[in-house]
């Protein structure tokens, strides 16, 4: 197999997500598509021998590395036991340990947890849950979610409600039923002399008077705590996580924290809505919650939540499924995962690569295309000024050519690289994304 044959055969057979496959139509201005023929640590090696650093964990999913033996192992052992049962009506040793294990990292405050296969589908079981809570507990009324402006909850027609990417959304306005959105604590929105700080305050304040006018009809507000990721790694305070939980509390709307791409220990602790002292009423988890090995994702939530669905009628349970929720070899790899965060302190260790990966970023504070170079844990991103409407294609290529996997978020840049990435090869993504970025300037 070449890079020629499996490309042919892929942009013949595959439809690929998230693209416009014109672009990697046949031609010299076609946008290169990668032939991965493996995988091994934060490398990805193509079938003519050339290899990539993956600088964004494959989409955010992977961790430990591509290939880890012991998520490997504990798979293979775990073929041998069982792939797959349905979960209506029967269970699981996997199913069940996982779901203790994440309840007790929660300390036990989201202590039922529900199992479907993909970010989009957590969001749509926590938005079917609050509504449907609220319905059974006599609240009916209470039938709209709030959103934070620029926000992205996935891509089903249900996750699109709460979504406010104009990109992925407005081809589909016609099935969406919208949410309504508040102003984003996005510190990148601080006037003269206002901090981060201010900015979350000043977008609680917001969201205080909307809830105030209108929370009779509010079932739910969704956020990703402290990164909104899809709208250019949008970075704010936790102040205003705080500040949220303590509103929907005065107002009887749930606090759904999405951390299909912020939990697993992305912002620094293992979940972000850590660092503000909160817990949500629903927890979304996907993403690195298998090690980026399979499709899982799940909803926890509190004892109060489960106690509105628990009754002698059908018709007050929560009849949500799909075929493979809480396939057993999905939640092996999870459990893997988690053994490699408990047996290797990964959040301490994190700790000092994180500081690395600011440290060689550094140069970047003085660059003259170069502002808001931020930071959160293991997720770092800065904005490029460029006038260029081509410029994330053309970095994107220039990337790729210094051996370097990053996908720009229009003129935003970021790196989410696994968290077994060494020093080593930590400066060499740095370095080849600089040298990137000014071959994209200037070319």
């Amino acid at each position: 197999m070449t890079n020629s044959d499996l490309l042919q055969r892929s942009l013949a057979a595959v439809w690929h997500p998230c693209t416009q496959m014109k672009q990697h139509a046949e031609g010299d201005s076609a946008l290169p598509m990668i032939p991965i023929a493996s995988g091994k640590g934060v490398w990805l090696h193509d079938f003519d021998g050339r290899r990539y650093l993956d600088g964004i964990s494959s989409w955010w999913v992977n961790l430990f590395g591509h290939c880890n033996p012991r998520i490997n192992a504990a798979l293979h052992a775990q073929l041998e036991q069982l792939e797959h049962v349905l979960l209506a009506g029967c269970t699981h040793q996997p199913v069940v340990e996982l779901s203790e294990r994440l309840s007790a990292l929660t300390g036990g405050a989201l202590g039922h947890c529900f199992y479907a296969s993909d970010g989009a589908s957590a969001t749509e079981i926590a938005l079917k849950m609050s509504f449907h809570s609220w319905r059974n507990r006599g609240q009916g009324g209470k039938q709209e979610f709030l959103c934070l402006r620029g926000s992205y909850h996935g891509e089903t027609v249900g996750a699109l409600a709460v979504t406010d990417v104009a990109l992925f959304k407005d081809a589909y306005a016609p099935l969406i039923r919208p949410a309504s959105t508040v102003p984003t604590p996005d510190a990148r929105l601080a006037q003269e002399g206002e901090s981060a700080l201010d900015v979350a305050r000043r977008a609680a304040a917001a969201l205080e008077r909307h809830l105030d006018e209108h929370h009779s009809r509010i079932a739910a507000l969704i956020v990703e705590p402290l990164i909104q990721c899809a709208s250019g790694m949008a970075m704010y305070d936790p102040e205003y996580l705080r500040l949220a939980r303590a509103l929907c509390d005065r107002y009887q709307v749930h606090l759904i924290c999405d951390e299909i791409a912020v939990g697993c220990g992305r912002s620094g602790t293992f979940f972000a809505h850590e660092q503000a002292g909160i817990r949500p009423d629903f927890l979304c988890l996907s993403k690195g919650i298998s090690g980026g090995y399979l499709p899982l994702s799940m909803v926890l939530t509190t004892d109060t939540v489960y106690a509105a669905f628990y009754d002698d009628r059908v018709s007050r349970g929560f009849l949500h499924s799909h075929s493979y929720t809480g396939n057993a070899l999905a939640c092996r790899a999870a459990l893997a995962t988690l053994d490699i965060f408990a047996e290797d302190r990964v959040i301490d260790t994190n700790r000092a690569l994180s500081a690395h990966l600011g440290n060689c970023l550094k140069p970047l504070a003085d660059h003259p295309h170069v502002r808001h170079l931020r930071q959160c844990g293991m997720i770092a991103a800065f904005d490029v000024r460029s006038d260029d409407t081509q410029f994330s294609e053309r970095f994107y290529r220039q990337a790729l050519a210094r051996e370097i996997l990053l996908r720009p978020i229009g003129n935003t840049i970021y790196f989410m690289p696994p968290y077994v990435i060494s020093q080593e090869e930590c400066d060499f993504l740095v370095a080849r994304a600089i040298a990137a970025l000014d071959a994209a300037l200037h070319s």
